[in-house]
């Protein structure tokens, strides 16, 4: 059977929660510089779209962890590919990540990061699994809280394949 992808969240449907976040993430940070870092690579077109509807100052760093490879479940291991460019020290510091889902690369990443004593560290993810959590992370601002299924679109991938899919959609056909 080949692979297909029906729609979960429409195109519509998710820049109306993106700019529901930059909203709420705006008044938050209200007065103060938020600084994103970016969990490369599926939370990318997540992070600029959110950036877009920060009306507070932005600056932002990029970060590539990953633990999935090629397959559609995590594989335990935690890597960091490309780590910042900037410190964090006395920053008020907002985690972007497109899905959290065994949280465990998240609640790696929130320790490293914790070590760099930022200001504030707070964590934003566009899908939330939290039928899937083995290691505890706490969300400050989800976009969506999603079933168990293996989702792609809005920079998310299958096997490299998907991310540029406009909406969240789930892929049907794989095993």
């Amino acid at each position: 059977m080949a692979e297909s992808v029906e729609v979960m969240h429409s195109e519509a449907e998710v820049a109306k929660r993106v700019e529901e976040l930059g909203r709420q993430i705006s008044e938050d940070y209200a007065g103060k510089q938020v600084h994103l870092i970016c969990v490369l690579k599926g939370g990318v077109f997540f992070m600029c779209e959110l950036a877009k509807r920060i009306s507070v100052p932005v600056s932002m760093d990029f970060m590539s962890v990953g633990s999935y490879g090629n397959g559609t479940s995590s594989s335990g291991v935690v890597k960091i590919a490309k780590d910042l460019d900037e410190p964090l020290e006395g920053k008020d510091v907002l985690v972007v990540e497109d899905i959290i889902d065994s949280g465990r690369t998240l609640s790696y990443l929130l320790e490293i990061l914790k070590g760099r004593h930022p200001k504030s560290l707070k964590l934003c993810t566009l899908l939330d699994k939290p039928d899937r959590r083995i290691k505890p992370v706490k969300v400050d601002y989800t976009g969506f809280e999603i079933p168990d299924e293996f989702v792609v679109g809005y920079g998310l991938d299958y096997a490299q394949k998907y991310r540029n899919l406009p909406f969240i959609g789930v892929v049907k056909g794989v095993e």
